[in-house]
């Protein structure tokens, strides 16, 4: 019994720190709102899109974009406008960048 939990509570723990991304149509989808800044100083989060699944872990800006919206931890709309948003961005070109830069804003991706 007790091999049983730690296997549920890992699987748990895994799920609520992936980050797994589909990007929707309608605004109204969406569980968050985003909006691509121009400059790095400029984002709440610096997002790297990994190239695998198992590389998008934990709410660091490692993200990966599933192809299924029922595949997906978090469903984003992306916003002409920065006061439209809930979080701003800014695409980084090496994972190392990735991670945030206003962490009050940290859990809206848990």
């Amino acid at each position: 019994m007790r091999k049983l939990t730690c296997i549920f509570f890992f699987f748990f723990f895994h799920l609520i720190h992936s980050q797994k991304i589909f990007s929707v149509e309608y605004k109204s989808q969406a569980d968050l709102k985003i909006h691509v800044v121009e400059y790095k100083s400029q984002a709440d989060l610096c997002v790297y899109k990994v190239d695998y699944k198992s590389q998008a872990k934990r709410n660091e800006g490692l993200w990966y974009f599933v192809d299924y919206k029922s595949q997906a931890d978090k469903k984003i709309y992306f916003t002409d406008y920065k006061s439209n948003s809930d979080i701003t961005i800014f695409f980084v070109d090496y994972k190392s960048q990735a991670g945030w830069q206003d962490k009050s804003k940290k859990h809206l991706l848990y």
